[in-house]
């Protein structure tokens, strides 16, 4: 199996990577303590054309794949998380439900901004007390004539607040099946519709410069048409989604976990300790190796799962694995990238630190560590204990 870029895919990189260290970089740690989105940074990014990566030309995407965005996304989080979680949530999980599901009309309508970077959506799934347990839902949409009239919550949604956001898609449950199963449905709301109402933002250890609120829907109506795909299939829909996005996420932390190197690289060469720069020490010689080598592992795994997922082959587990290992990964590098930094470390002038404090949440978002060894073991035949 190959692994080799193209010359295009070399040159996208490139131009991302120098982006990062130009723009986002000298400017992202002020954004970081004052929490506060980065919406010059995000115009640029969507000038660049990074928001419409993996989407055709006839919507105004660039018309590439969804390994490219994964390679923007990996060269962003190498210089900051926030502003690369804000470019996959606004593509894996905000853009790409519509490209996937919705109708010509609603395409038409919503993927043009979206995929210019010049609007964001959000993806409603997760909700106050139901987090991995998604199929536990108890946000309720009702038909009532030729409007859907919702009712319920959600937690920790991404993008969803921003001055420019433009639509939430929430899944919703739609009826109760003969069985007593819940039929779950995707439903486009978009922003400002009266009964949709967006909570302060979060206080949050990391992801400082992303955007994340709590959802209300008090008997918020929309036309029945922004139903997104076929009723009843919204559970299918949204693990398409999350099974795509972990291969994203994974790419996300393989960022981290490589700005975790760079940045350890950078300072044991200029750290003086006993005379000597602490880089010529074994010890810290071992731990630079060492989160090279979790690094590259878990960069070649998000590389098979998407080469996978482009091929039309089974890729599920080999997702969860590569957002497995690689989220894990970056807490790891992280660890020990402020401990190479010592005290510096602790500080948050510092790149390390906010990469410590960002490095947790990728083993919870999308998927637990907990979830992804469950979708592992499942798909490796072991069900119900068995």
């Amino acid at each position: 199996m190959d692994f080799g870029l193209t010359d295009e895919q070399e040159a996208l990189r490139e131009s991302v990577r120098d982006f990062a260290r130009e723009v986002i970089a000298p400017v992202i740690g002020d954004y970081y303590e004052r929490h506060a989105f980065p919406y010059d940074i995000i115009r640029q990014m969507g000038k660049m054309g990074l928001f419409g990566l993996p989407f055709p030309e006839q919507h105004g995407g660039m018309g590439g794949d969804y390994f490219t965005l994964c390679l923007a996304l990996e060269e962003i989080a190498r210089v900051d998380s926030s502003v690369a979680i804000t470019l996959e949530a606004a593509v894996s999980l905000g853009a790409m439900p519509i490209h996937r599901f919705g109708t010509d009309a609603q395409r038409e309508r919503w993927l043009p901004d979206l995929v210019s970077g010049t609007a964001l959506a959000a993806f409603g799934l997760t909700e106050p007390g139901f987090g991995s347990d998604a199929g536990g839902a108890t946000t309720r949409a009702v038909l009532d004539g030729d409007e859907w009239v919702i009712n319920g919550a959600k937690a920790f949604i991404t993008n969803s607040g921003t001055d420019i956001t433009s639509l939430v898609t929430v899944t919703a449950v739609t009826d109760v099946r003969p069985d007593g199963s819940k039929e779950l449905s995707t439903i486009i709301v978009p922003a400002g519709t009266p009964g949709f109402t967006v909570a302060p933002g979060y206080s949050k250890v990391g992801w400082c410069a992303s955007d994340t609120h709590e959802l209300r829907f008090d008997d918020c109506r929309v036309p029945a048409e922004n139903l997104l795909g076929e009723r009843g299939r919204g559970f299918a829909q949204f693990l398409r989604i999350l099974d795509e996005g972990r291969i994203a996420i994974a790419a996300l932390a393989v960022g981290l976990a490589q700005g975790c190197v760079d940045e350890s690289l950078r300072y044991a060469r200029q750290r003086q300790a006993f005379g000597q720069p602490i880089g010529a020490y074994q010890a810290i010689q071992f731990k630079i190796a060492d989160m090279e080598v979790r690094t590259h592992t878990s960069r070649l795994a998000y590389y098979d799962a998407a080469a996978r997922m482009l091929a039309g082959a089974q890729f599920k587990r080999q997702a969860a694995v590569a957002k497995l290992h690689a989220s894990e990964c970056a807490v790891q590098n992280a660890r020990e990238a402020t401990q190479i930094h010592g005290g510096y470390g602790f500080m948050n002038e510092f790149p390390v630190a906010r990469f410590w404090r960002d490095a947790k949440i990728l083993e919870i978002g999308e998927g637990t560590s907990e979830v992804q060894r469950m979708i592992i073991a499942r798909d490796l035949g072991l069900v119900d204990g068995r």
